[in-house]
């Protein structure tokens, strides 16, 4: 057995006995808040009330220690420590009764490229009792004890994560199982007694990728993927037989595409399906006739629907999705009324509230946050119309030194509307500002939605302009946008953000010759390549484990893995980006890698020395074609690292390395 030490606490860590306080504003000091604050572990993590109400869970942590797992008893405002460890951190964490709680770890002080441990899972009763390891954090699986011989979870066990529907002490797990080729085959669920530690697989319909429980906690519904197919199939209670609901293409969107998103208390299921307006909406789906209901429950114009059903074991309450911003949209009466109450005692925030699996407590989890506010945690009652913090997300950040963020579309240069934030510095006068553009990565995912975020703020409260665009090729904008990205890496999707930059010139916002542009992965690309195409308009660039070339998506060299799936590769990819071989001149007049001459800007690059999305050989071999003719190059290597930076000590370097180079280059220390 590795050595993991299991550390029960009796004290009460005074910090979570929740009190009465209510968010308030600081007065402005002097400096803005150091990187750190930024940037450092959050010591607090989440909060999440038992079944009935009378227990809240909370992840948190204390300077020096790792995470650790506490339970408030709310009848007495008392706490105890259930799970902390001394060489690891707990992570995810759910109640599966009113009892009892599964969680697993992680190791935040070791890169991916150090990890030697999987994350375990493990369960733990509200008062520390009854401690079992369900999955060991061994690579390779072992018995537990020295006569009783008990076999563990396969150490690729995640936890399920089903909400407690019965009171029961067992839960539900996922074990992806590789193939051949070392990628997926398929995903095993394994029903688990967490009192026992017993477990059996549940028998699957085929070559299984997902799983979704129905409103009594048992396998429902299994997604299976076969010849680029993807069906899913229904586990049918009147006969104990799967049988097939509905298929689709996997990597071509279809009108008989959905997404299942979960079975409400009376078996209803609810999917997202695109309509005609191109957008996805929440509909029910009728597992008997096999067909969707046209009418949406919920749709809001101009964006996909995206996000979670609020459930209890009695009904659907409602949904927390996003639009602009993320909010809470209530079916239920009584909810809309508790929203209302609670937006009165916090009204300079959005409030999300989360509610436990009994309808009849009066107890609610309340998430508050704003642009200029990190998520603070609060326990509301109902009843009494009492309101308690929790834990803060990011307790040294004082939000009147934030600055304000708004959500704004711009016209790109062929009339397409493109959504995007722009945070400006705090106290700014709106005009003439130095500007950080920020591309996100994906590209096909949607970026940052209005409200606090570490990097935008910190580059705000440095004085820049933050522009962060949702370039065509973005989701959640509806397929029309998505689709006009397609096969327009370094074309149409660069000129979106060079747009926006004109956009902000031309309305007086921002300092023409103080632009500098910024991202990771795509966003690493796009920066790239902005210099590469708008070299007057871009003074500078910072590009973190960014793509350099095209091709290299689709074969990284004989001695890097990906983590990039043949299939996708072979069936999205080129539909997406491109064809290596169809288009390849395209690949190269869009590759920063054979464009590298003309990139004469100072350049700021960082990798991770793991990463098996953009593996390191992307950013050497930019560098060095680079630095032939442009020696502006400031190189930053993480060997540990993956995709992104895990490590707190690495983030706070990379983050104060960016401060330095943006003041040189376009803020305060700049030659101008």
């Amino acid at each position: 057995m590795p050595a993991f030490t299991r550390v029960l606490a009796r004290a009460t860590f005074a910090a979570l006995v929740l009190v009465a306080s209510p968010l308030t504003l600081a007065q402005t000091p002097a400096a803005p808040p150091p990187v750190s604050a930024f940037f450092g572990n959050a010591p607090f993590g989440d909060a999440r009330l038992s079944p009935s109400g009378r227990h809240l869970a909370v992840r948190a942590s204390a300077p020096g220690k790792r995470d650790f797992l506490t339970v408030i008893d709310l009848d007495t405002n008392s706490a105890k420590v259930v799970a902390h460890y001394n060489d690891a951190d707990v992570r995810n964490f759910y109640w599966i009764n009113d009892r009892r709680l599964v969680f697993d770890t992680h190791d935040k002080g070791v890169g991916p490229g150090d990890q030697r441990f999987m994350p375990g899972m493990y369960a733990v009763d509200f008062d520390g009792g009854r401690f079992v390891e369900l999955a060991s954090r061994n690579f390779v699986n072992s018995s537990t004890g020295t006569r009783i011989t008990r076999r563990l979870l396969p150490p690729s066990s995640q936890m399920a994560g089903n909400t407690p529907w019965v009171d029961s002490d067992e839960t539900y797990a996922l074990a992806p199982v590789g193939d051949t080729r070392n990628e997926l085959s398929h995903v095993d669920l394994l029903q688990v007694n967490t009192v026992s530690g017993q477990y059996k697989t549940v028998p699957r319909p085929g070559a299984t990728r997902g799983w979704l429980l129905d409103h009594k906690g048992e396998p429902r519904l299994a997604i299976t993927y076969k010849d680029l197919t993807t069906t899913l199939q229904y586990l049918d209670p009147a006969t104990g037989k799967w049988r097939e609901l509905t298929s689709f293409p996997t990597f071509k969107e279809t009108a008989a595409t959905i997404e299942p998103v979960a079975f409400g208390p009376t078996g209803t299921l609810f999917v997202t399906a695109r309509g005609k307006a191109g957008t996805t909406a929440m509909h029910t789906f009728d597992v008997n006739t096999g067909k969707l209901d046209p009418q949406p429950l919920l749709s809001a114009p101009g964006y996909d629907i995206d996000g979670e059903l609020v459930i209890n074991r009695d009904k659907v309450l409602g949904m927390q999705f996003r639009t602009d911003a993320v909010s809470n949209e209530w079916f239920d009466a009584g909810m809309k009324a508790i929203q209302q109450d609670v937006d009165k005692l916090l009204p300079t925030t959005v409030n999300l509230m989360s509610v436990p699996a009994r309808g009849d407590s009066p107890l609610l989890v309340v998430t508050a946050y704003s642009d200029v506010v990190a998520p603070v945690f609060f326990l509301y009652n109902s009843k009494t119309k009492s309101l308690n913090k929790v834990g803060e997300a990011r307790p040294g950040i004082d939000p009147t030194q934030m600055g304000r963020q708004q959500f704004l579309r711009y016209k790109a240069r062929d009339g397409l509307d493109i959504p995007a934030l722009l945070t400006l510095p705090p106290g700014a006068k709106r005009t003439s500002l130095p500007l950080v553009v920020m591309v996100h990565g994906g590209p096909w995912v949607r970026g940052k939605s209005w409200g606090w975020a570490a990097d935008s703020q910190f580059l705000a409260t440095r004085g820049y302009a933050v522009l962060e665009p949702e370039f065509r090729g973005s989701l959640g904008f509806g397929s029309n946008h998505e689709r006009a990205g397609y096969k327009q890496w370094g074309l149409a999707m660069q000129n979106d953000i060079a747009d926006g930059v004109r956009w902000a010139v031309d309305k007086g916002l921002v300092d023409p010759k103080r632009v500098c542009i910024a991202g990771a992965s795509y966003g690493g690309y796009s920066t790239l390549m902005g210099l590469v195409n708008d070299p007057d308009m871009f003074r500078c660039g910072i590009s973190f484990v960014g793509v350099t070339d095209i091709g290299l998506l689709f074969d990284n060299g004989a001695h890097f893995s990906s983590d990039t799936s043949r299939d996708v590769k072979q069936h999205s990819l080129p539909e997406r980006i491109g064809d290596p071989v169809k288009d390849a001149d395209q690949f190269k007049a869009t590759s920063p890698l054979q464009q590298a001459a003309r990139i004469t800007q100072p350049l700021l690059l960082a990798y991770g020395g793991v990463d098996r999305r953009v593996p390191i050989n992307h950013g050497t071999a930019l560098r060095n074609a680079v630095m032939r003719t442009n020696k502006q190059v400031e190189w930053i290597e993480y060997p540990e690292e993956g995709h992104g930076w895990a490590l707190e000590k690495n983030r706070i370097d990379f983050w104060g390395r960016v401060e330095k180079f943006l003041d040189k280059n376009i803020g305060s220390g700049a030659v101008r």
